[in-house]
């Protein structure tokens, strides 16, 4: 069997490529020419280069390939302009997608990485109950909004190519950069959590979204959506009592930042962003996924129709990420 992975180099990207190798898959990694090999270094992996910007370069690059199987992690999480989430996450999955059926690529199955971030803050009444799929998607960022334009572009093809939609809640795990800022700063003495009022948040394990999407490969089921969380629901202080537990429990000064004050930070701080043409972890989009005060979700029908059964809770997953950046020397 014969697989395509695109954003290969990128965190979730590279955990797939090592779980298609294992599974004896002839693997082809997309990357872009500046993007890292780092952890690509596998001499089974084979490399193609794609330009998600121009369906006709995708045609030139994928003709004479006749791939099985395609798992879509290419995309961006945070950008300088809103117009690039839409123009990597939304046309960059377009333009894929247009390419393989112009060059009628014999696809088994095609499994989209999209995102919870697709809902937006609903439900958000107490006491809160889990986002389901029969709920109206409102996304509040661009980065949701560009994924769920994508998502609506898959539905008006799903007559032509047999594809699954997963939707994980926060992933994390060895190589991610985002929670690894969250326990660097627990290291340091210092906790943050945002607004007063009762936030349930959920995560996801990145080897339990690997197993989610090559158990999406091989289902029968075609054009479903599907929600990935490791099942259970926590609080911050809950990630932050494991993390500091990792870390041999330093003294840790908790500071919560009321949202009218996180509002007016996101907002200097993508401001200068712009001035500076520096990406910033504070930006707009920022500020409505850490306001958001409920980020529960239904797995039921990943567990039902594709066999998904997460198999790293937040206390295990947070004790092998941490034993991970230790060993790497990121702690």
């Amino acid at each position: 069997m014969k697989i395509l992975i695109t954003g290969a180099s990128g965190f979730i990207g590279s955990f797939l490529v090592e779980e298609a190798l294992r599974q004896g898959m002839e693997t082809w990694a997309a990357v872009r020419p500046t993007s890292s090999r780092k952890y690509l270094t596998d001499p089974r992996i084979n490399f193609i280069e794609l330009d998600l910007s121009s369906q006709e370069h995708l045609q030139a690059q994928l003709g004479g390939h006749r791939f099985d199987y395609v798992v879509h992690a290419a995309g961006v999480t945070k950008c300088l302009h809103a117009d690039d989430f839409y123009r990597s996450n939304t046309e960059g999955t377009k333009h894929l997608v247009n390419a393989l059926l112009a060059l009628q690529m014999p696809i088994r199955k095609f499994v989209y990485l999209s995102s919870l971030s697709v809902f937006g803050a609903i439900r958000e009444q107490q006491p809160y109950s889990p986002i389901t799929d029969a709920d109206t998607p409102q996304p509040n960022t661009h980065y949701g909004k560009s994924k769920l334009l994508a998502e609506q572009f898959l539905d008006t093809v799903k007559e032509r190519l047999p594809f699954i939609i997963l939707r994980p809640t926060g992933v994390y795990g060895p190589r991610e950069k985002d929670y690894y800022m969250m326990a660097k700063s627990i290291k340091n003495h210092t906790d943050f959590a945002v607004g007063f009022r009762r936030q349930d948040i959920t995560f996801v394990y990145v080897q339990d979204v690997v197993q989610a999407a090559f158990l999406a490969l091989k289902s029968d089921e075609m054009g479903k959506k599907y929600f990935l969380s490791d099942g259970h629901t926590y609080q911050s202080a809950d990630f932050s009592r494991l993390v500091r537990k990792e870390l041999v429990n330093p003294w840790v000064l908790r500071m919560v930042c009321p949202i009218w004050l996180l509002r007016i930070i996101t907002a200097v701080a993508d401001r200068w962003a712009h001035l500076t043409g520096k990406i910033s972890a504070l930006n707009n989009d920022k500020y409505h996924i850490l306001r958001q005060r409920n980020w529960q979700c239904d797995i039921q029908p990943a567990i039902d129709q594709l066999g998904y059964h997460p198999q790293f809770p937040l206390k295990e997953g947070v004790k092998l990420t941490m034993e991970w950046y230790r060993q790497q020397h990121w702690l």
